[in-house]
């Protein structure tokens, strides 16, 4: 069994005075959403937390959002937030868990193992009582040096041959009416419906709303066989843009399904007027 990315808040706040104890706001919210993760984070934040702006930390020659970047710039981007090689990263996001599990899957691909999420994120810090503090915190520069797993990420062209093959299981965490075709995507111009053969296993299922918490592993579990998932093929994570298809992709780590991989387009690129194939209603 793999080591749980999830710590506690007990455990945080026992470490986060620990020199190699790094944290990181990823908060993230979908385009228009108000007010920006950035805000949020300017208002309230854990004591030292620095924040992981999941648009900065990308490509910026993809016109697609928020896309991997090369390894130089994602060791040099995160050095500049104060990193080493040789810390304890631990990420967190304000509400649901949307960004954290993405930014995971970014420091897991880039090399960097000892990452963790805290489970409950800001919300239950705070509904325990737990210090925060406003402002932005300045970090001392560190040197990281990154190198890309792409065994982590998959392309659209490998997502258009798998249609054919059917080698690996898609599983899709936006929500059901958008999966479904049933609701206009947030994204202008992105069509509405899913990825053929795809599943669907909303990500809001796999955590628990009042608390922030994730559910308990024989949920996590139940959630994916019920929707026709079968553990033991290869699982390829998409979503909207490729950020909660990393709730996904936590969920089945987890689980001790530790060799997924995320499409990093996902359905803003998939979805774009000319392209793939895709299909409608439920899965």
């Amino acid at each position: 069994m793999a080591t749980d990315p999830l710590v506690s808040t007990e455990w945080l706040a026992a470490h986060r005075g620990d020199a190699n104890v790094k944290i990181l706001d990823a908060s993230f919210k979908l385009p228009g959403v108000l007010p920006l993760p950035k805000d949020d984070y300017l208002a309230a934040h854990l004591p030292g937390a620095v924040f992981f702006d999941v648009d900065a930390v990308s490509d910026h020659s993809n016109p697609l959002p928020h896309m991997f970047p090369s390894a130089e710039q994602f060791g040099r981007d995160v050095g500049h937030l104060g990193i080493s090689n040789a810390d304890t990263v631990v990420l967190y996001d304000a509400g649901g868990w949307v960004a954290a599990p993405r930014a995971w899957w970014m420091f897991l691909s880039y090399g960097h193992g000892n990452v963790r999420i805290l489970n409950g994120g800001l919300k239950k810090w705070r509904a325990e009582g737990r210090p925060v503090e406003s402002g932005e915190v300045k970090p001392k520069p560190a040197t990281f040096k990154a190198s890309y797993d792409s065994n982590r990420v998959r392309s659209m062209q490998q997502l258009i041959a798998n249609v054919e093959s059917r080698a690996e299981q898609v599983i899709d965490a936006r929500a059901a009416d958008r999966f479904e075709g049933r609701a206009p995507e947030p994204r202008p111009g992105i069509r509405s419906g899913h990825i053929p053969g795809a599943r669907n296993v909303p990500y809001n299922l796999l955590f628990d709303a009042a608390t922030g918490e994730m559910k308990p592993l024989e949920d996590l579990r139940a959630a994916f066989t019920g929707a026709g998932v079968r553990l033991d093929v290869p699982i390829v994570t998409s979503c909207g843009s490729g950020v909660s298809a990393g709730v996904l992709t936590l969920a089945l780590y987890r689980l001790g399904i530790t060799d997924t991989a995320l499409y990093d387009g996902s359905w803003s690129e998939w979805g774009q007027a000319g392209g793939p194939p895709i299909a409608t209603g439920p899965a």
